[in-house]
């Protein structure tokens, strides 16, 4: 473990350090920041009212795109007695996401965008609402304003699309982090400052029996200082931080997490901890530099609970990255996180596609007070080959090890993955 602890360190320390490198370099303008602002909305205004594409109609009053996406995964285990005493993890292949995505413009003075998600949930056979709402362009608030059902904000990693990630599954201990809620966040800008931001209030009115459900109500707020020559190409520093209270739901916080495999069982677990309160908070560190991206968030979460000694949690990872390929990663001004890759020549024009090779260490430490959830570290080397913007295949192997239970154990995981996005 604290080996763990002193490779994530490490990184952050190297990202500081090509971070001082990179600001000495931002020479040059930040039209860029407010250009891109549109990015991850709708698609800009066709001149005409014609279908753009098999999926895209351009109306009168509106624009209108329709798509989706599939993921299926692979997973096959190699665990030591002490492993197999904590947890018992079987082979399997499993579609891991099905969904489908309606976005669009209305074609008003103030620029409004729409946006729904369906998605199939293959573990419990039904379909559930995911991020769906519209957001409303309030220049003189310096931003947007998004009312819905959105992703809360308290994490870059958490904040992308999880087609769009580096790694198949985010780290463990964003687990702790709710992934969704209901209500109204604020979007916003300084491009002369660097600042990009986003504050949001929410509550689970609509949302109480949805699995990600986390809290009655929260307080979400997210800053980064984020210079760059351009949000698609050369350099770029991003040094974010983000705070989450809220009132826990019926009482209790329970925090948990899968060993970085979507069909895995728990592996750390804290059980129900009887709380009002909990407040999580964090640095997020990242660097990139053309085809390579280097990045850390570490967090810890404060449980209010005396009768269980008010435990303190943490976690994060620290990730390089680099696309061999020599394509950059977007970045999303409005949002302030990373997103896919989009090869410069694609397999099906006769190309490579983009290969991109990755090597990630997570760690989550959830014993704190009298609580014992256990600790769990793994590091992940993977290859991302993305044959178009709409294809990818991933092949990744995990080392790992758990201590609890007054165990430690070790397994190896050997994962797959096909991923399909329109």
């Amino acid at each position: 473990m604290r080996v763990a602890r002193i490779a994530l360190a490490a990184g952050a320390v190297l990202s500081l350090v090509l971070a001082k490198r990179a600001h000495a370099q931002q020479n040059q303008p930040d039209s860029t920041l407010v250009n891109a602002l549109s990015a991850g909305e709708a698609d800009a205004e066709p001149k005409t009212r014609k279908l753009v594409k098999w999926n895209e109609f351009d109306g009168k009053y509106l624009t209108f795109r329709f798509g989706g996406g599939f993921l299926v995964d692979y997973a096959t285990y190699s665990q030591d007695s002490a492993s197999k005493e904590q947890v018992t993890l079987e082979p399997a292949a499993k579609i891991r996401d099905v969904r489908i995505l309606v976005s669009g413009r209305l074609k008003t003075k103030r620029r409004i965008t729409y946006q729904a998600g369906f998605m199939y949930d293959a573990y419990n056979e039904d379909w559930f609402i995911r991020q769906s709402g519209v957001m409303i362009g309030i220049p003189e608030w310096w931003g947007n304003l998004f009312i819905g059902r959105s992703k809360e904000g308290a994490s870059l990693n958490k904040m992308m699309t999880g087609y769009d990630g580096w790694t198949a599954e985010r780290f463990t201990f964003s687990d702790a982090i709710p992934l969704l809620a209901d209500g109204i966040k604020w979007l916003g800008y300084i491009p002369s400052r660097h600042l990009i931001w986003n504050v949001g209030v929410f509550t689970d009115w609509l949302s109480e029996k949805e699995t990600w459900s986390y809290f009655d109500q929260q307080v979400v707020g997210r800053v980064a200082y984020v210079p760059f020559v351009s949000d698609s190409s050369g350099t770029l520093l991003h040094l974010g931080f983000a705070v989450e209270t809220g009132k826990p739901d019926n009482g209790q916080r329970q925090l948990r997490s899968k060993p970085e495999v979507s069909h895995a069982p728990y592996i750390i677990d804290t059980g129900k901890i009887p709380s009002d309160r909990s407040t999580l908070f964090g640095p997020e560190i990242y660097f990139r530099r053309g085809p390579v991206l280097v990045g850390s968030e570490y967090y810890w979460e404060k449980i209010h609970s005396p009768e269980t000694g008010n435990p303190t949690f943490q976690g994060g990872d620290v990730s390089v990255v680099w696309n061999a390929t020599g394509e950059t990663r977007r970045y999303n001004t409005v949002g302030g996180y990373f997103k896919a890759v989009s090869p410069t020549q694609t397999v099906f024009e006769g190309g490579p596609g983009t290969l991109e090779m990755v090597l990630r260490l997570s760690y989550s430490d959830l014993d704190g007070g009298t609580v014992n959830g256990g600790k769990f570290w793994r590091i992940t080397p993977m290859l991302n080959w993305h044959l178009s913007e709409e294809v990818r295949f991933e092949m990744a192997y995990g080392y790992g090890k758990t201590d609890r239970f007054d165990l430690t154990g070790a397994m190896h995981i050997f994962q797959t993955r096909l991923q399909l996005y329109l």
